[in-house]
């Protein structure tokens, strides 16, 4: 059934029967080409990055350079991402979205490319910092465009697509880089710089910028900085982008593995099998997620992530097998669908025409907690223990749960059957 005769049939009907439709339509009317692009492009961008991000230590490494040193090449990268976001709306209102994505994803693959050719530590960290540029600058501006392209009744579906194209490439990249290491140190890189130009390739000839954007690009926002700031939506959709990247690409990333081996004395390869599972769940969550945060609401969703996720990383630091470990991993990746849905919907609420900015602030929001988290819950487990390490992200988690349930019910957008209800 088309769009146009279901809204036909909609004013004929009334009641239970006209918000039935409306359901329908939601969930039926196809997601705009640009958005299923953009996931195709994540996807080879996770692919690639799956496949380089377990051989950089060990390149590094290779330079004979102290563990600091190491871990310098690594956080290059989200430092260069934090410096650089807030110019990248200057740069897509100058050049468009389209032009911003596909540039930024052909600055990742040169450096990428460069970076296996690096001949000396010095030259990987550069070119590593590099890397962080183009990154900061096709990741803001996809974002930007995957809200400018639906809307908000379409907002959960079309970011739990985009997110899933991420996930399914974070899982298939690990098993290729694996046999790529086997050949050569710096294969993946070369792997990674491959991926990255067919993204960009994808980003230029098949992504579109919204109608009007350059002109409305020209024109002063419709809402000010300060105006979305205060948006409680906003808060909150910040909250939980910090939460995410502190608890997500931080400490779960650093100190799973270290339970896995440590505490339950299991094998290291256990630490992969464990994140692989976890993430095939996520996976399977978020569609229902998107289709959760569209039809009942952005609140409700984030509510039952940021609770789901607190309460899996509190116990995960007290699991007493690997069986258990491994569920409440799964948990947590069921929360992170919510997460990777929900506030993504919520900024494109708050953010309506205020332009790009707020989005590169909800960015580098995330890209501080993935700096700060791994870092602080070192020196909490050295201190206090694991408990202490994992407690840290729940304290922000639920701070993002406890701000997510105060945006007001006026303010939680819905499917418009939702919306006729209130």
């Amino acid at each position: 059934m088309s769009p146009f005769r279901v809204r036909r049939s909609v004013t004929g009907v009334h009641g239970s029967g006209a918000r039935l439709a409306r359901v329908k339509w939601t969930l039926r009317t196809p997601l705009p080409r640009t958005v299923v692009m953009l996931a195709v492009s994540a996807f080879f961008v996770a692919v690639g990055f799956g496949v380089m991000i377990p051989v950089l230590p060990i390149f590094a490494a290779s330079f004979g350079v102290s563990n600091f040193l190491i871990g310098l090449v690594v956080s290059a990268f989200a430092g260069m991402r934090l410096a650089i976001s807030p110019f990248c709306r200057r740069i897509s209102d100058r050049i468009g979205h389209r032009r911003t994505i596909g540039i930024g994803m052909w600055i990742v693959g040169v450096s990428s490319a460069l970076c296996g050719l690096a001949g000396s530590y010095t030259e990987l960290l550069l070119w590593r910092a590099v890397g962080g540029l183009g990154s900061a600058m096709f990741t803001i501006s996809a974002t930007a465009l995957l809200l400018a392209s639906v809307g908000p009744e379409l907002r959960g579906r079309a970011s739990g697509l985009y997110q899933g194209g991420f996930l399914l490439g974070g899982m298939t990249g690990p098993a290729i880089g694996g046999l790529l290491a086997a050949v050569s140190l710096t294969a993946p890189f070369y792997f990674y710089a491959g991926t990255l130009v067919i993204a960009g390739t994808i980003a230029f000839t098949q992504l579109h910028d919204p109608p009007g954007m350059a002109e409305a690009a020209a024109e002063a926002p419709t809402r000010s900085l300060g105006e979305v700031v205060a948006d409680s939506r906003f808060r909150a959709a910040c909250l939980m982008s910090l939460g995410q990247g502190w608890q997500s690409f931080g400490v779960r990333s650093a100190l799973v593995p270290i339970l896995v081996v440590g505490a339950l004395q299991s094998e290291p390869s256990w630490a992969g099998i464990a994140f692989a599972i976890a993430a095939v769940a996520q996976t399977a969550a978020l569609p229902a997620a998107g289709r959760a945060t569209d039809l009942i609401g952005r609140r409700p969703v984030m509510i039952v992530g940021g609770l789901l996720s607190a309460a899996s990383t509190l116990a995960t630091p007290f699991a007493p097998s690997l069986q258990v470990l491994i569920v409440l991993l799964c948990i947590y990746g069921v929360g992170s669908a919510a997460l990777g849905t929900a506030p993504t919907a919520a900024l494109g609420d708050a953010t309506k025409g205020a332009g790009s900015q707020p989005v590169a602030i909800y960015s580098m929001v995330g890209d501080i907690g993935a700096i700060v988290g791994p870092l602080a819950a070192g020196v909490l487990a050295d201190h206090w223990g694991m408990g202490a390490a994992f407690g840290s992200g729940t304290a922000i988690l639920l701070a993002g749960t406890v701000a997510a349930a105060m945006i007001p019910a006026r303010l939680d957008v819905r499917s418009p059957a939702r919306q006729e209800e209130q």
